[in-house]
Protein backbone atom coordinates (compact mmCIF):
# COMPACT_ATOMS: atom_id res chain seq x y z
CA UNK A 1 0.00 0.00 0.00
CA UNK A 2 1.42 3.57 -0.94
CA UNK A 3 1.08 6.39 1.58
CA UNK A 4 -1.24 7.96 -0.30
CA UNK A 5 -3.83 5.53 0.23
CA UNK A 6 -4.06 6.53 3.72
CA UNK A 7 -5.11 10.19 4.17
CA UNK A 8 -4.93 12.36 7.50
CA UNK A 9 -6.64 15.22 8.61
CA UNK A 10 -4.43 16.79 10.31
CA UNK A 11 -5.40 19.48 13.02
CA UNK A 12 -3.25 21.68 15.03
CA UNK A 13 -5.29 23.04 17.77
CA UNK A 14 -2.69 24.02 20.16
CA UNK A 15 -1.60 26.95 21.18
CA UNK A 16 2.48 26.20 20.39
CA UNK A 17 3.55 24.74 17.16
CA UNK A 18 6.66 24.93 17.77
CA UNK A 19 8.73 21.49 17.79
CA UNK A 20 5.28 19.35 16.92
CA UNK A 21 6.39 16.49 14.52
CA UNK A 22 5.64 17.58 10.79
CA UNK A 23 3.15 15.94 8.39
CA UNK A 24 5.27 14.22 6.91
CA UNK A 25 6.26 12.28 9.99
CA UNK A 26 2.64 11.46 10.86
CA UNK A 27 1.88 10.72 7.66
CA UNK A 28 4.84 7.80 7.80
CA UNK A 29 3.93 6.31 11.19
CA UNK A 30 0.46 6.17 10.30
CA UNK A 31 1.26 4.49 6.86
CA UNK A 32 3.08 1.85 8.36
CA UNK A 33 0.24 0.92 10.61
CA UNK A 34 -2.00 0.34 7.76
CA UNK A 35 1.09 -0.73 5.28
CA UNK A 36 -1.08 -4.12 5.20
CA UNK A 37 -4.53 -2.68 4.13
CA UNK A 38 -5.35 -2.79 0.10
CA UNK A 39 -7.90 0.16 0.44
CA UNK A 40 -7.74 4.11 0.94
CA UNK A 41 -8.42 4.92 4.86
CA UNK A 42 -8.86 8.22 6.53
CA UNK A 43 -8.41 9.43 9.81
CA UNK A 44 -8.21 12.82 11.63
CA UNK A 45 -5.38 13.38 14.00
CA UNK A 46 -6.03 16.42 16.59
CA UNK A 47 -3.28 17.76 18.18
CA UNK A 48 -4.46 19.73 21.46
CA UNK A 49 -3.92 21.68 24.51
CA UNK A 50 -4.56 20.12 28.00
CA UNK A 51 -7.43 21.81 29.10
CA UNK A 52 -9.03 20.76 26.00
CA UNK A 53 -7.88 16.45 26.28
CA UNK A 54 -9.12 16.83 29.75
CA UNK A 55 -12.92 18.27 28.49
CA UNK A 56 -12.92 15.68 26.23
CA UNK A 57 -11.93 12.97 28.41
CA UNK A 58 -14.22 14.00 31.05
CA UNK A 59 -17.03 14.21 28.41
CA UNK A 60 -16.38 11.00 26.57
CA UNK A 61 -15.16 8.59 29.25
CA UNK A 62 -16.25 10.67 32.48
CA UNK A 63 -12.35 10.85 33.81
CA UNK A 64 -11.47 14.16 35.56
CA UNK A 65 -8.26 14.58 34.03
CA UNK A 66 -6.21 14.84 30.76
CA UNK A 67 -4.72 11.82 29.29
CA UNK A 68 -2.04 11.76 26.49
CA UNK A 69 -4.22 9.92 23.63
CA UNK A 70 -7.42 9.17 23.10
CA UNK A 71 -9.46 7.76 19.81
CA UNK A 72 -12.92 8.13 18.52
CA UNK A 73 -13.73 5.05 16.19
CA UNK A 74 -16.12 6.26 12.96
CA UNK A 75 -18.70 3.39 12.49
CA UNK A 76 -20.83 4.53 9.19
CA UNK A 77 -24.26 4.66 8.91
CA UNK A 78 -25.98 1.22 7.96
CA UNK A 79 -25.15 0.47 4.58
CA UNK A 80 -23.20 3.38 3.86
CA UNK A 81 -19.53 2.47 3.56
CA UNK A 82 -16.45 4.79 4.79
CA UNK A 83 -12.94 4.80 4.54
CA UNK A 84 -13.08 7.23 7.53
CA UNK A 85 -11.30 5.16 10.50
CA UNK A 86 -11.95 8.22 12.94
CA UNK A 87 -10.12 10.06 15.12
CA UNK A 88 -6.86 10.60 17.26
CA UNK A 89 -6.37 13.38 19.44
CA UNK A 90 -2.82 14.30 21.01
CA UNK A 91 -2.15 16.25 24.03
CA UNK A 92 0.83 17.69 23.48
CA UNK A 93 1.58 18.81 26.77
CA UNK A 94 1.35 15.38 28.19
CA UNK A 95 3.21 13.19 25.30
CA UNK A 96 5.95 16.06 25.62
CA UNK A 97 5.93 15.38 29.70
CA UNK A 98 5.84 11.73 29.19
CA UNK A 99 8.62 11.52 26.88
CA UNK A 100 10.99 13.50 29.44
CA UNK A 101 9.71 11.28 32.57
CA UNK A 102 10.33 8.32 30.65
CA UNK A 103 13.53 9.73 29.13
CA UNK A 104 12.37 8.54 25.59
CA UNK A 105 13.29 10.93 22.57
CA UNK A 106 10.02 13.03 21.53
CA UNK A 107 9.69 11.49 17.95
CA UNK A 108 9.51 8.19 19.15
CA UNK A 109 6.99 8.84 21.72
CA UNK A 110 4.58 10.93 19.09
CA UNK A 111 5.25 7.91 16.92
CA UNK A 112 3.98 5.54 19.87
CA UNK A 113 1.24 7.73 20.54
CA UNK A 114 0.23 8.27 17.72
CA UNK A 115 0.12 4.23 16.62
CA UNK A 116 -1.55 3.83 19.84
CA UNK A 117 -4.26 5.62 19.17
CA UNK A 118 -4.40 4.49 15.83
CA UNK A 119 -4.71 1.11 16.94
CA UNK A 120 -7.67 1.70 19.23
CA UNK A 121 -9.33 2.62 15.87
CA UNK A 122 -8.73 -0.82 15.03
CA UNK A 123 -10.34 -2.36 17.94
CA UNK A 124 -7.13 -3.05 19.72
CA UNK A 125 -7.57 -2.56 23.77
CA UNK A 126 -5.37 -2.80 26.76
CA UNK A 127 -7.86 -3.69 29.32
CA UNK A 128 -7.08 -6.86 29.95
CA UNK A 129 -3.85 -8.45 30.59
CA UNK A 130 -4.01 -10.54 27.29
CA UNK A 131 -5.44 -7.93 25.37
CA UNK A 132 -2.27 -5.69 26.68
CA UNK A 133 0.12 -8.29 25.69
CA UNK A 134 -0.69 -8.47 22.31
CA UNK A 135 -1.50 -4.61 21.85
CA UNK A 136 2.42 -3.87 23.00
CA UNK A 137 3.49 -6.16 20.98
CA UNK A 138 2.00 -4.63 17.70
CA UNK A 139 3.01 -1.47 19.06
CA UNK A 140 6.99 -2.37 19.11
CA UNK A 141 6.44 -4.03 15.66
CA UNK A 142 5.19 -1.13 13.91
CA UNK A 143 7.87 1.21 15.86
CA UNK A 144 10.67 -1.00 14.69
CA UNK A 145 9.37 -0.83 11.43
CA UNK A 146 9.56 3.38 11.93
CA UNK A 147 13.10 2.83 12.58
CA UNK A 148 12.43 3.65 16.74
CA UNK A 149 14.10 1.51 19.46
CA UNK A 150 11.25 -0.09 21.71
CA UNK A 151 12.66 -0.88 24.68
CA UNK A 152 10.90 1.82 26.93
CA UNK A 153 7.40 1.84 24.40
CA UNK A 154 4.68 0.16 26.47
CA UNK A 155 0.78 0.62 26.06
CA UNK A 156 -0.68 2.85 28.92
CA UNK A 157 -3.13 1.16 31.11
Amino acid sequence: MTSNQVIIDLQLACKNLHGLPNRKMFQSWVSAIFSIYKKKIELTVRIVDIKEMHYLNWYYLKKDCPTNVLSFPFTPPLGMKSPLLGDVVLCRQIIEYESKEKNVPGRSHWAHMIIHGSLHLLGYNHIVDKEAILMQRVERNILQKCGYRTCCHVAHR
